[in-house]
């Protein structure tokens, strides 16, 4: 399996074309950002749990894995397909300041199986100072108007998650699992089994974790095109998920927050995630 590393003065990054176009390590002044589970990482039938996988054309899962358009029914697993199939490394830029590759999934057979349209998406990561960018952009090379959702699942290592303090623009999340909606002061009670959360109800454009026991803070930011915030995690694993999402789960069959691109539109979009050790 081949892996593409860029680098400069402070920071390197890690990326695996074939496995989803995934980026497997970030680090920042010699220090590992990201988790990952080097085990799954290396069984190609199981899902990766760690690094940075690629959300598109959903986010989550769907009731049954299945969504209806134009009265068929098509099946789709948990958060699609772009993080299982290889993407192509088409162009890389290096200076002693920044660095950055260019990789791109292009539809194909597979993909039309369950999704019906013909696409191009091109990720552009760039790493400059202690900031990694994530330029995208989404092009829709059907004839008819193309519905999506697309999404990162960041894996941030932590070694002690009670010591983390956890700032997001909202003053309430739904719970995944009870689905009730929970009011929230910036606590999660981390001796549960899982959590797993989303805000859906964004008053800004950007949320920080402190972790203090790794003297870290983590800031992400995102652009118009992300309505939801997931934070996800599980019980006696070293790491914690904050996941921007353009839509709620399950929006192909709701439409809420659901992006619509119409036949040969381009639509950019950019995260962008800072490491500020202290």
């Amino acid at each position: 399996m081949s892996k593409l590393h860029i680098q400069t003065n402070q920071s390197q990054l890690e990326v695996v074309p074939e496995r989803g176009g995934i980026i497997t390590s970030w680090r920042v002044q010699g220090q590992e950002i990201l988790y990952l589970d080097q085990e799954r990482f290396a069984n190609p039938e199981l899902s990766v749990r760690g690094g940075i996988p690629i959300l598109f054309p959903i986010c989550g899962n769907l009731p049954n894995n299945t969504y209806t358009l134009n009265n068929k029914q098509y099946t789709l697993k948990q958060h699609g397909f772009a993080r299982d199939l290889p993407w192509k490394f088409t162009d890389d830029y290096v200076t002693s300041e920044t660095a950055s590759l260019t990789l791109v999934l292009n539809s194909n057979e597979q993909t039309r199986a369950v999704y019906p349209f013909d696409f191009q998406v091109a990720f552009t990561y760039q790493i400059q100072g202690n900031t990694l960018e994530i330029r995208q952009k989404y092009t829709n090379l059907s004839t008819e108007p193309m519905p999506f959702s697309t999404g990162f699942h960041p894996y941030f290592l932590t070694v002690d998650k009670n010591q983390l303090k956890v700032e997001i623009p909202s003053q309430e999340y739904q719970d995944q699992i009870t689905k009730e909606t929970h009011s929230f002061n910036g606590d999660f009670d981390y001796n549960r089994d899982e959590i797993d959360v989303a805000f859906k109800q964004l008053s800004a454009k950007s949320a920080t974790v402190t972790d203090y026991a790794r003297k870290l803070k983590l800031t992400l930011e995102y652009d118009d095109t992300y309505s939801t915030l997931v934070f996800w995690t599980v019980k006696g694993k070293d790491y914690y998920c904050l996941e921007p999402w353009s839509a709620a789960r399950n929006a192909i069959n709701t439409g809420e927050h659901l992006s619509v691109l119409e036949p040969e539109a381009t639509h950019a979009a950019t995260i962008r995630l800072t490491a500020n050790f202290f």
